[in-house]
């Protein structure tokens, strides 16, 4: 089977995407099972990995995205395919990645059904259990950068609030609102707290609260049910508020409006991870201009729909290891067995030779 890794297009200059759909580490793995792998040149850069690295791990390296798509039979991304892509992608073919179609483009929408492309989202493979193997390591990476997030855009020279989020003796810490206790808001939770920031999380499920409860209760973690009373109650007096609720396959409800923006403190600062789904903040957006730091009311955005992208090398060795276990199947059966055989996977489709999922358009 031959695999196509084309380099990410970045969203805008402000939002750029660093992240690769393979690591050198998993060309060398799909070596394994007589694969062929077409690499565009400099993929990796942005995650530091060299052209020789794919080289070495046996990987072809092209020099242009067109020769990529037209090789491949699968073609592994990290994001759906950009405007620049759509002429690129062959009648038919399957392409692999975090694709989000409730907020993609009706223009890309039109390319899948005309080309019956078949489309894999990341974000919808789950398991019998519910749980998600491809989001659940971009959750844990992005609920621990919220920290240093956070504690960046609270500086001064940020123009934030001017506040350290653990404190010191004599001098409180910050007040951190997250928003769902899924694996994001869980693990962003546990990682305010240990700093010493005041946490608390809201969400509607009491099974989540309890088995975070359960797990953080020696730490300074209240839990509390996502009600509009103790939204409005909590924003007043936010330092931070962490958007980490998920819906998978749906646009994210809005949990915070514009009316309690308005109630926040001066130079407070908001990150909504969910922003790629539509957001749970109702100011948040993905901005025409490509800037996701932004103010509204006096109060610091940050809507970066790929933020686990500052990390890069992370996120891609992260992306190939939970990958992995499923391009192995394909591999040992095809592709067509391994969606029949395959309930996970079988979860995944967003497409199907150019036939949507309804709840997803």
């Amino acid at each position: 089977m031959i695999f196509g890794v084309p380099k990410e297009i970045s969203l805008s200059d402000k939002i750029p995407e660093f992240r690769v759909g393979l690591s050198p580490m998993g060309v060398k793995e799909l070596m394994l099972y007589n694969s062929e792998v077409y690499v565009e040149t400099k993929a990796g850069k942005g995650a530091g990995f060299s052209d020789l690295d794919y080289e070495k791990a046996g990987a072809t390296i092209v020099y242009s995205k067109e020769e990529v798509y037209r090789r491949a039979d699968i073609v592994l991304k990290v994001r759906r395919p950009q405007k620049e892509e759509f002429s690129y992608i062959k009648e038919g073919e399957i392409v692999m990645g975090f694709m989000h179609l409730i907020t993609a483009s009706k223009e890309f929408i039109q390319v899948v059904k005309d080309k019956k492309i078949t489309l894999i989202g990341y974000e919808l493979i789950r398991k019998a259990d519910g749980k998600l193997p491809l989001v659940s390591p971009m959750s844990e990476i992005a609920g621990k950068l919220s920290v240093q997030l956070a504690g960046r855009e609270l500086e001064s020279p940020k123009s934030g609030r001017g506040i350290l989020l653990s404190g010191i003796p004599g001098i409180p810490p910050a007040e951190v609102v997250i928003l769902g206790a899924g694996t994001l808001g869980s693990v962003s939770a546990r990682a305010f707290a240990e700093i010493g920031a005041n946490v608390y999380v809201l969400d509607i499920k009491r099974d989540k609260l309890v088995k975070l409860a359960s797990k953080s209760h020696r730490m300074k973690i209240t839990t509390m049910f996502a009600t509009r009373h103790n939204l409005e109650k909590l924003t007043k007096f936010a330092d931070v508020i962490i958007g980490a609720v998920l819906v998978p396959g749906k646009k994210t409800p809005i949990l915070i409006t514009k009316k309690m923006i308005k109630s926040m403190k001066k130079g407070s600062v908001i990150i909504d991870f969910d922003v790629d789904q539509g957001g749970s903040i109702e100011t948040a957006k993905i901005t025409p201009s490509g800037k996701f730091v932004y103010s509204v009311d006096d109060v610091y955005h940050f809507c970066m729909p790929n933020a686990t992208t500052l990390v890069a090398r992370t996120a891609t060795h992260a992306i190939t290891s939970s990958v992995f276990p499923y391009l192995r199947i394909i591999l040992e059966v095809g592709f067509e067995d391994a969606l029949k055989k395959n309930l996970d996977l079988k979860n995944g489709i967003c497409a199907e030779k150019g036939s949507i999922r309804k709840e997803l358009l």
